[in-house]
């Protein structure tokens, strides 16, 4: 089916919106409503089935039907949240998609709240029986790495009827803030030199060639923030306060450690990468700005300035096909293969690309389960800031069809590596734009601002993560005012961009539009493992290209399947060994020393 396309953005051409027929033919469809039945028969049925009979089942070696069980289950309830959510996102300021994504997170909570027993009672199997069951099972056998991350959980599980209180409430908890938020950022409207503007389009004048127009839109959005403070201040409070309730009974140490848990990674390899990014800033961030600077013939650059493209850049705006084979070319140049499984995209409705009219800011992908298929989002606006944001969610949605075979379970992969397809994609795309330019003064802007996208993946990135333990350490101590948020804010910011950079009055406020710090606490991280991780992967592909392609694919397609260490076995990297993040650092300091040698 092809999608349907929006065409009132005619320098674009026409740009594909979402076909969601894939997953329901509407809120209201029979199927919709069968399907929400099937889920809680479903649910009902599996309760019956195996609560209090699991440690039984092991020993009579028939553990694995509980677990295809559980799949199918996850299989029906997700498909019915990710309509749900999808629908919203379109326009998260239309009350009766609210309405109806909370109502059903309502329902999907209910069900969960009664197949929560599951994980709980898997937990209380005896290792020496588990493993047994591994041994006469190797259906079984297959969910072990999952089984492992499982263990890791227990000693902070709580009795089930706590269990089941956390999960109900959280409707009315982290959810509830989480949606408060989103529509709040949606709503708001940004006067820049009288005209009103959404914060997608705002925050998109930041990258302006006019610096007048960028330092509208500054203003603009600080007035904005400072305006709507008090709320996001209270919203980060709160979230904080609820992470650490729930911490503290299950008892964890760290502030993120409940985040490392659930990424599969070891608190020691995320505190090698944020000490290495915080030593390498004079080298990368702090040396880059000052550079720029000059470029600008400034002594320091307002924040305002900081994305500012060079007066050489290609500022074109790129139409939408045109973005569309720049990016397969690329992706079809490394693997034809991997071009294969990224054109469905762009003729099955599977992206959504136009911004605007309450749409959620930003980009994502969305996985929703493996029996259907990956959605796109973008807020498509032209330049070739977006080409990489295409190039990054299509990296995502490959990684994630490639992962369906390994099933509902075994499919999520852990957000560390989650981020390897999404940047290598980037990387691809940048590298082919690079061998088409020829022009030396447009080449060392198109260098210059994959740079700047790398010190945003990276250092950008680690500061965010610096910050959050900072307002999450903080708070364990009583509420935070705006201003003591404001100053963590700008601490962080000074340390890792350097005095390069002014922070003009308004930017301590810019904390407040950041989605990650209230959806998904100290994900940011992620981010910078995945750009080291994939620098590090891109130096080993330059050495010797032979076989890459395969190992990288066999990569993806295991999904949540291995762990980390086991998947970078084949690429001969340690996420543990120091090197490993010096290896991918110094691309980004290699191509700064290419910039300043050749600096105009």
């Amino acid at each position: 089916m092809t999608a349907a396309a929006q065409k009132g953005h005619n320098q674009f051409g026409a740009l594909p919106v979402w076909d969601l027929n894939d997953l329901y033919p509407g809120k209201d469809s029979p199927e919709f409503k069968a399907a929400l039945e099937e889920a809680k028969a479903l649910a009902a049925k599996f309760e019956a089935d195996y609560k209090g009979k699991l440690i039984e089942l092991t020993k009579a070696g028939k553990l694995i039907q509980s677990i295809k069980d559980s799949e199918k289950l996850e299989d029906v309830a997700g498909r019915i949240g990710s309509f749900a959510f999808l629908q919203y996102a379109q326009n998260t300021t239309d009350p009766d998609r609210a309405k109806f994504m909370g109502d059903i997170n309502e329902a999907l909570t209910a069900l969960s709240t009664k197949t929560l027993f599951y994980s709980l009672e898997l937990n209380r199997i005896d290792d020496a029986d588990l493993e047994a069951a591994f041994a006469a099972d190797p259906e079984l056998a297959r969910y072990k790495v999952w089984f492992a991350e499982l263990r890791k959980a227990k000693p902070h599980q709580l009795d089930d009827k706590l269990e089941e209180l956390f999960q109900d409430k959280s409707v009315t908890a982290f959810s509830a803030w989480n949606r408060l938020y989103d529509e709040t950022l949606s709503s708001l409207k940004f006067d820049v030199d009288g005209e009103e503007m959404d914060i997608e389009a705002t925050l998109h004048l930041l990258s302006e060639k006019d610096g007048a127009k960028r330092e509208a839109a500054f203003h603009a959005l600080a007035k904005t923030f400072k305006d709507n403070v008090r709320l996001f201040t209270h919203i980060t409070n709160v979230l904080a306060k609820d992470k650490e309730i729930s911490d503290r009974w299950r008892g964890y140490e760290d502030v993120a450690d409940s985040r490392h848990m659930a990424n599969s990674i070891e608190r020691e390899v995320v505190d090698a990468l944020q000490t290495a990014v915080q030593a390498a800033y004079p080298r990368l961030s702090h040396r880059y700005y000052k550079m720029k600077a000059r470029w600008f013939g400034k002594d320091k650059l307002n924040a305002w300035d900081r994305n500012a493209p060079l007066p050489t850049s290609d500022e074109r705006i790129w139409d939408w096909d045109s973005a569309v084979s720049t990016v397969l070319d690329a992706y079809g140049r490394f693997s034809p293969d991997l071009a294969e499984v990224a054109k469905p995209f762009f003729n099955s409705g599977w992206i959504d690309a136009p911004a605007g009219n309450g749409k959620r800011s930003g980009a994502f992908a969305h996985p929703t389960v493996p029996s259907a298929h990956p959605y796109l989002m973008l807020n498509y606006l032209g330049r070739t800031r977006d080409i990489m944001t295409l190039a990054h969610e299509l990296g995502h949605g490959v990684h994630q069809r490639l992962a369906a075979a390994q099933g509902p379970i075994l499919s999520n992969t852990p957000l560390t590596l989650a981020e390897t397809a999404s940047v290598f994609g980037e990387m691809l795309t940048f590298r082919a734009l690079l061998d088409k330019t020829t022009d030396p003064k447009q080449r060392f802007a198109l260098l210059s601002s994959k740079v700047e996208d790398m010190l945003n993946t990276v250092v950008r990135q680690i500061a965010f993560y610096t910050f959050e333990r900072k307002v999450h350490t903080a708070r364990r101590n009583g509420e935070l005012r705006a201003e003591e948020i404001n100053a963590l804010w700008l601490e962080v910011q000074a340390e890792s961009l350097g005095d390069g950079i002014i922070a003009n009055d308004g930017y301590e406020v810019f904390w407040t539009y950041i989605p990650h710090f209230i959806h998904s606490p100290f994900y940011v991280y992620a981010y910078a493992f995945g750009d080291c991780l994939v620098n590090s992967l891109y130096a080993q592909y330059e050495k010797s290209s032979d076989g890459f392609a395969e190992r990288y694919f066999e990569l993806l397609k295991a999904g949540g399947s291995k762990h980390h260490s086991e998947l970078l076995a084949p690429f001969g990297l340690d996420a543990k060994d120091p090197q490993f993040w010096s290896l991918g650092l110094s691309m980004i300091e290699r191509l700064i020393d290419e910039l300043e040698a050749t600096s105009p």
